[in-house]
């Protein structure tokens, strides 16, 4: 692979290679003018320098391949969570694509592993993989490691899925709640998004030091960095920094959780295997808890939302249910369930009717 890189007012060349170990070093140059006579020069070396032809790239997996490329070419250039995505992409090409060398790779065989791969995916995720490893190639023939796109034409396809709920209503969320294994780490915290309308980051950045046994409530003034993994991060805004009252039933629940795992005062409770969920790995459970209990699917977000609407069916003030869920405002509230409030609105209409009609 060659990169090129201004430097001051000159252009520098770096050719990335295998040796005869297979072991990837660099080469460099620089001291050119022009971008063009960067590239002219590292052409050159590579067509003369028999030390870049003693192994044969071809020979390498697409898995290696690639992980070298998003290294890189993606490694520092794109935002944290985009490289998280390439990263992804290379777990599963180690899974799909195994030891499959680059040499070997053809229409066919690239076809059968994207098929296999969109057997458990959607179809906007095997796009995404496709696109991936379609890029990484397309360098790859460009450098004249292979000479033919495998993935040109390919069919991309995917598991249908039901666009998700925003929320459950009540029947739906008391048959999940009454069915959740609450000894599970991730059945746990779908029970406590439930019943509380926390948002994920704030769940996983719980720890015992947050829960209060003795007045009933959860202490909220952090929260998790769940999709970078840098630790605990400030809430989201000064009102997210509150205390959700809880009922008795899921303090026992709690407490009865952190003795058994012997969680320490200052630990994460939900851990699971030393490590947070991924925001896809708790989905992925949600979804198939739902479908176990032939319920209409939802994200975890929308426990948060089916929490919020509940609590406003019931009754509960906009205001209180504002504090709750720890919005800046009623007003984002409002807006995030103004059909809700609408519905309760005709009815409210509908009892005042009713009551004046009765007064004569």
């Amino acid at each position: 692979m060659v990169s090129y890189q201004k430097r001051g007012k000159v252009w520098q060349y770096e050719i990335s290679y295998k040796d005869v170990d297979g072991k990837y070093k660099k080469y460099r140059k620089s001291g050119f003018k022009l971008k063009s006579e960067a590239v002219l020069a590292a052409s050159e070396v590579q067509a003369t320098q028999p030390l870049f032809s003693s192994y044969n790239v071809a020979n390498q997996t697409l898995a290696s391949y690639f992980d070298h490329w998003i290294m890189l070419y993606k490694q520092n250039y794109v935002s944290n969570i985009t490289f998280m995505k390439y990263q992804n992409t290379a777990k599963h090409i180690h899974k799909y694509f195994g030891n499959l060398r680059l040499k070997d790779l053809n229409k066919d065989i690239y076809q059968e592993c994207l098929n296999n791969f969109a057997k458990t995916h959607a179809k906007r995720t095997v796009s995404c993989f496709h696109k991936h490893i379609r890029a990484a190639l397309l360098d790859a023939i460009d450098e004249g490691i292979i000479t033919k796109d495998p993935t040109r034409k390919a069919v991309v396809t995917g598991k249908d899925y039901q666009p998700a709920q925003k929320f459950l209503n009540y029947t739906d969320w008391q048959k999940l709640i009454n069915n959740l294994n609450c000894n599970h780490t991730g059945e746990l915290m779908i029970y406590l998004a439930a019943l509380t309308g926390m948002r994920y980051g704030e769940i996983a950045g719980l720890t015992p030091n947050n829960i209060n046994m003795i007045d009933g409530y959860i202490n909220i003034n952090r929260t998790w960095d769940y999709k970078y993994r840098t630790g605990f991060k400030d809430t989201k805004n000064k009102s997210s920094r509150r205390k959700i009252p809880i009922d008795n039933h899921t303090l026992h629940l709690l407490e009865n959780y952190i003795k058994t795992k012997n969680i320490q005062a200052d630990d994460l409770i939900f851990k699971h295997h030393g490590k947070i969920y991924y925001s896809a790995q708790i989905n992925n459970l949600l979804t198939n808890k739902l479908n176990a209990l032939y319920l209409p699917r939802i994200t975890f977000h929308g426990l948060r939302h089916t929490h919020a609407s509940i609590l406003l069916y019931k009754g509960v003030s906009v205001l209180s249910v504002s504090k709750r869920l720890g919005h800046s405002n009623t007003t984002t509230t409002q807006s995030t369930y103004l059909h809700i409030i609408k519905e309760l609105e005709a009815k409210d209409n509908d009892k005042i009717i009713t009551i004046l009609d009765k007064s004569f």
